[in-house]
């Protein structure tokens, strides 16, 4: 017996052009959103860019306390 409150999952088989299709939506509405955000001055500067920031210095500050 199924509970009345608890609607039944009914499985609905999708295209997989449907699936991608979807997907290239989702995206383009971060990318959208993203752009916005930027404009409105939230810009972030992306963690793999500032980690490289680091390493480099860290690096450079190395090189001359080696080479010295």
């Amino acid at each position: 017996m199924s509970d009345p409150l608890i609607p039944e999952h009914d499985p609905v088989e999708r295209d997989p052009t449907e699936v991608r299709r979807g997907w290239v939506n989702k995206r383009r509405e971060n990318v959208v959103a993203e752009i916005q955000r930027n404009r409105r001055g939230e810009y972030r500067v992306p963690t793999w860019v500032l980690a490289l920031t680091l390493v480099l210095l860290v690096g450079g500050w190395t090189l001359l306390i080696v080479l010295s």
